[in-house]
């Protein structure tokens, strides 16, 4: 019989991706029926409270553990286990004690860039103190309302910094990946996206072409929305601009708004560096094209993207994403059929991006019917699943439906691209390293009656 353990431990800090992947640790434990592990805000108590836990008092500052199993004594072994490894982490590195805030951190001299992964209604003043230290900041956190982002990028203008998000989930700078990151050759080609999983695709493909990237700067998914207009698109074109390292520009986005598309192209226009544009829905091209386009503007052949294929399939299309900008590649693409984004903030609220935690799409995958054709993608490289294919291959072999995969990734990443296609086409999936060549690969969808 499973038992409750509810814990607050004050005086503990751990950046929420950490805490989401101890969590999605100790939910993988047997006897585990669910586990948070998170800081104590509004939020993440509701969520608690929701399943049942009963709560003590707590602040945002204080550390959450609510996990209901049938071995308390275990989980809560594990649990010391996996936040024990995080401190000593911590602590190894930085000989000094850790700064409080980051303010603090930036007096301390030698950064350049600040990181901020905190719930969103905390990422202001976080990153507002960064931009007033005068360095730049990817802003991780997601949740931000859209006021303040937009006041953000305004404070970063009048500084000379550059504001990558909120909702920046992948950059690298100098090598560096920050956030979800391939491993990427260095190389010519800069990249500006306001969307995380599109850079991710269009610089793995480079990368399978043998052509590496100077700087991945994510500005936010909404970037380039009306409200935002473009402002960090396009401090990071004209800094790639003046980067002797940088011979060519991609710009890859979501659907613009068509005001913000048009001061877009005006700065772009007046660069002197060439600047590939993949901003989907505009009439553009995808992202493969896009990726293409670049080989072919630095004097090489685009290869023949690697792929695993099975015969070509059609039905009921269901598209079960974790990256938002693929997922509107596909279904622009596909022209059809049902589209889910589980990166979504909708989805990622209170628990692990589904890039770490399957288990959403998982339970998607399992309700499958006959007649359907599941379209997903896999993203590998830092930060992401450790071996996405230990659950999701056994997970497509049950499904009893054709499953097409986009597996986004490199060579060089730590999952290992070739293993990772191997084990789901072994699984009976299609296997496609270009998301467009995937979404193109399930014929014409059909609707639930099953009519073309």
């Amino acid at each position: 019989m499973s038992r409750d353990l509810v814990a607050v431990r004050t005086g503990v800090y751990h950046d929420s991706v950490s805490l989401m992947r101890v969590s999605s640790a100790l939910s993988e434990l047997a006897g585990v029926e669910v586990a948070i592990v998170a800081m104590a805000t509004k939020l993440n108590l509701g969520l608690a409270r929701d399943l049942g836990f009963e709560l003590p008092p707590a602040d945002p500052s204080d550390l959450l553990v609510a996990v209901r199993a049938d071995d308390v004594d275990a989980a809560t072994g594990e649990l010391d286990r996996l936040l024990g490894a995080l401190s000593s982490r911590q602590v190894a590195e930085s000989a000094d004690y850790p700064p409080r805030t980051t303010r603090s951190a930036a007096r301390r001299g030698g950064a350049s860039v600040v990181l901020v992964s905190v719930p969103g209604e905390y990422a202001f003043a976080e990153a507002a103190d960064a931009i007033e230290a005068g360095l730049d900041v990817m802003v991780f956190s997601d949740n931000v309302p859209l006021e303040q982002e937009v006041r953000l990028k305004e404070l970063a203008a009048e500084r000379g910094v550059l504001v990558m998000g909120p909702d920046c989930g992948t950059a690298v700078i100098g090598g560096a990946g920050l956030g979800f990151a391939n491993v990427l050759r260095p190389g010519p080609v800069g990249v500006v996206a306001a969307s995380g999983t599109g850079a991710q695709q269009v610089t793995s493909l480079l990368d399978l072409a043998g052509v590496g990237v100077s700087h991945v700067l994510g500005v936010g998914s909404r970037d380039l929305s009306a409200e935002v207009g473009g402002r960090s698109t396009t401090a990071a074109l004209r800094m790639l601009d003046e980067d002797p390292a940088t011979e060519l520009i991609v710009l890859v986005s979501k659907p613009p708004s068509e005001e913000t598309a048009r001061a877009v192209r005006e700065v772009v226009e007046k660069l002197r560096t060439p600047v590939v544009t993949a901003l989907l829905g505009t009439g553009g091209p995808d992202l493969t094209a896009a990726a293409e386009a670049a080989l072919r503007a630095l004097g090489r052949e685009a290869p023949r993207w690697p792929s695993w294929p099975r015969p070509a399939v059609s039905g009921r299309l269901r598209g079960l994403y974790s990256g938002g900008t693929l997922c509107t590649e596909a279904r622009i693409i596909a022209g059809g059929g049902e589209f889910v984004d589980y990166g979504d903030d909708a989805y990622t609220r209170g628990r692990a991006h589904p890039m770490i935690d399957p288990t959403l799409r998982l339970e998607a995958l399992a309700s499958a019917e006959p007649g359907d054709v599941v379209l997903m993608d896999v993203v590998l490289g830092h930060g992401a699943e450790a071996d996405p294919a230990a659950r999701l291959a056994p997970a497509i072999a049950a499904a009893g439906v054709p499953v097409v995969i986009a597996l986004i990734g490199t060579e060089g990443d730590p999952q290992g691209l070739r293993r990772q296609a191997e084990a789901l086409y072994a699984a009976g999936a299609s296997v496609f390293t270009s998301n467009a060549e995937a979404a193109r690969h399930v014929g014409t969808p059909t609707d639930k009656r099953g009519r073309s």
